[in-house]
């Protein structure tokens, strides 16, 4: 039996791919239990196969799959739908099982609607889509109501099974990294928090489960030697048990595994001791929800965090060189001018160095939509629509586009127009056996400034200046070949050829094997090379004269 994991496009162009470009977690680790179990499995990422659409027919020919399984959120469920329904012209046998968070809370909506999909696994597939996998192996002509968390079609109506058992045990789970190669990682699942814009309790549950320290730093270390470096913890929150977070730093150190990565948390969820064992394993940056400045809107959306907790965590965060990040969502139930005035001024206090801000979103799954539509303000028929979400606003009197508009502006304005300030602003933990993270910390945030994000926003003040700043201090504190790379390049551009060979040279005598510093060095040489010829050719000139 061939089966194919597909995760399907989106309908709206994002400016920043990694937005969608990423596999979600799970269908991993479903691809990982159907190998363990003799099954022919592969993983399509098709984020833009909608930009070759030519492609899908072409691959599905090819592969000659017996069951297709989408990944499917809310935004790309047309994208799977489309899929399905090409895959169903091509081969009326081929079995199209939709799962993940969007099917799971609109399991009848799919059934009812779209003749495309066969089955729709609700909740954890792991285990539920290997039952479905074997059922139909044995012919698919039986009831299959005793396989829990799936549904149907019985005599032509949506019907659904108990809901799946709860993987209590995670370590039972084989790891995905024996089989394939990614990046995004988690360690536990579910969430004890019910913010009434989230759909991850409703998804996963409320009882938060925990991989061990042993089996999670496994597959880093899996991962790791297969090259990959760098990842994305992305529980909902990683810091939950503070033992647990230390030690796994403390096997991550202990296995030498030389590894930078992200983390989520909540500003009530954090202390110095976890952060310092964060940054010695690696973290260079740690994701918080905010949603916003006003007390009153983070109660309305049940984020039950207080002003001195966010200003706590985010200090301790940057002190302990780590990059602090906050998401806000603006456009919410009693969004004014006010709130957003309280938002800024939380930004200019808690000074994150980077920031995300999200328009309200209405999601099935999550409290708000589906308070919502118990009061038949909307119904599923809404996904129908060819769209990807609905913007709550466009159901608030009280707000409308424009305002909006002008909220997200006001936002991202004031932020950038700040960013170089709240960089200066820095002040790290001294703390000895901190200086080379400290080093490291200082010179990713100036590569930011010099080459990276930043430094393509127009809104952002003296990026040069404020890059130069931080790789001054990043030395301060440790030889760091980003530093000198970044700095060198950086004279370079701004036409001092001699200090660039200056910083370059130096960084070759710290790390000789740099084929970057020996490279850059060479350009710089050239260059500078270039500049004295010609300044002899003037002066040359002007003595004949």
């Amino acid at each position: 039996m061939k089966i194919l994991l597909i995760y399907p496009y989106f309908i709206e162009d994002r400016i920043q791919a990694e937005e969608i470009s990423v596999l979600p977690i799970g269908i991993y680790s479903v691809a990982a239990v159907l190998k363990e179990n003799h099954y022919d499995v592969e993983i399509l990422n098709w984020y833009d196969i909608d930009k070759t659409p030519e492609k899908i027919g072409e691959v599905l020919q090819e592969k000659k799959p017996d069951v297709i399984g989408f990944s499917v959120l809310n935004g790309n469920r047309w994208g799977g739908i489309e899929i399905a329904r090409t895959a169903k012209q091509l081969d009326t046998s081929v079995k199209v099982v939709f799962g993940g968070i969007g099917p799971t809370f609109l399991w009848e909506h799919f059934l009812t609607h779209f003749s495309e999909v066969d089955f729709v696994v609700i909740g954890e597939g792991d285990y539920t889509f290997l039952a479905l996998i074997r059922w139909l192996d044995k012919g698919g002509d039986t009831d299959p109501s005793s396989i829990r968390g799936i549904a149907f079609r019985k005599k032509g109506k949506a019907v659904r099974t108990a809901d799946p058992e709860s993987i209590e045990d995670l370590d039972a789970l084989p790891i995905p990294a024996k089989y394939f190669d990614y990046q995004h990682v988690s360690s536990t699942r579910g969430c004890p928090w019910r913010c009434r814009f989230c759909g991850s309790p409703g998804f996963w549950g409320q009882n938060v489960r925990f991989r061990s320290p042993e089996h999670f730093v496994e597959e880093l270390e899996i991962l790791y030697r297969k090259g990959i470096t760098f990842f994305y913890v992305s529980d909902d929150t990683f810091t939950l048990k503070k033992d647990r977070v230390i030690e796994i730093c403390k096997r991550i150190i202990e296995k030498a595994l030389q590894i930078a990565w992200y983390a989520i948390s909540r500003v009530n969820c954090i202390d110095e001791e976890i952060l310092y064992w964060m940054r010695k394993a690696g973290c260079v940056q740690i994701s918080y929800g905010v949603e916003s400045g006003s007390e009153k809107i983070r109660k309305l959306l049940n984020k039950r965090i207080e002003t001195d907790q966010i200003k706590k965590a985010f200090r301790l965060t940057t002190d302990y060189g780590i990059l602090s990040r906050a998401y806000f969502i603006y456009g919410s139930p009693g969004e004014t001018w006010e709130t957003i005035g309280e938002t800024i001024a939380l930004i200019h206090e808690i000074k994150p160095l980077s920031t995300i801000f999200y328009i309200l979103d209405l999601f099935p799954g999550t409290e708000l939509y589906e308070r919502l539509r118990d009061n038949s303000v909307i119904t599923d028929d809404v996904w129908l629509d060819r769209i990807e979400g609905i913007m709550y606003y466009l159901l608030d009197p009280n707000l409308s586009e424009a305002l909006i508009l002008a909220f997200g502006k006001k936002l991202r304005s004031d932020y950038y127009e700040n960013i170089h300030r709240f960089a200066d602003a820095i002040r790290l933990i001294d703390r000895e056996d901190l200086y080379e993270k400290h080093a490291d910390f200082y010179s990713r945030l100036a590569m930011t400034f010099s080459h990276g994000d930043y430094s393509r926003i127009e809104a952002i003040r003296e990026k040069e200046e404020t890059a130069e700043k931080l790789y001054l201090k990043s030395l301060d504190y440790a030889p760091n070949h980003r530093t000198y790379l970044g700095l060198g390049i950086l004279k370079q551009e701004s036409g001092d050829s001699r200090k660039s060979i200056q910083i370059l040279s130096e960084g070759i005598e710290h790390f000789p094997g740099s084929e970057a510093l020996n490279l850059c060095l060479g350009i710089a040489t050239a260059v500078n090379k270039t500049l004295d010829e010609l300044f002899w050719v003037v002066e040359d000139d002007h003595d004949e004269r």
